[in-house]
């Protein structure tokens, strides 16, 4: 049984086998049955209820079990639970599963070109931090997680060995 939250506040349970050609289970307690067709890598045809959808898989993330999906040119995000993440849920250790970063250390050697935030800036993941040239190449080192800058340790244009410590949140 699974848990799929469409667009973050609509809720479909399922239980879907999936066989060479065709899907069968119950939606929200509903019986379905259909058809597809892999036409590439991320795009299937779809046949159910006498109905044609073409799906496209956008984006896929296994890690956080999230998707972003077209369904006739619709995007939708799909977030998927099972039941162990529900117990995790049920016990509160949910939040354990994911890592937490606290230190952003330098990679490589290299000179930090330009610092793109300060102490005190609210950052997302995947925001640019810092700018550090290695081996005549500029590398952007990118917010592993959401946080806040505590401590900035590295200056612009001073040279940073293996390691060293960067940024602090």
């Amino acid at each position: 049984m699974y848990n799929i939250t469409v667009n973050g506040n609509k809720t479909v349970k399922t239980n879907l086998t999936i066989s060479e050609n065709n899907f069968s289970g119950q939606l929200n307690e509903v019986a379905v049955k259909g058809d597809f067709i892999r036409i590439s890598d991320n795009e299937y045809h779809l046949l159910y209820n006498n109905t044609s959808y073409n799906v496209e898989i956008v984006k896929s993330n296994p890690e956080e079990k999230t998707m972003l999906i077209k369904i006739n040119s619709v995007k939708f995000e799909l977030q998927l639970k099972d039941k162990y993440d529900e117990l995790l849920h049920n016990l509160g250790l949910d939040n354990l599963a994911s890592k937490k970063v606290n230190d952003i250390k330098a990679p490589m050697p290299g000179m930090v070109l330009k610092i793109l935030v300060q102490e005190g800036t609210e950052v997302k993941k995947g925001d640019a931090l810092l700018v550090l040239e290695a081996m005549k190449m500029e590398n952007i080192l990118k917010s592993p997680s959401d946080g806040v800058v505590k401590k900035i340790a590295a200056t612009q244009g001073v040279a940073v060995e293996k390691n060293q410590l960067l940024i602090q949140f």
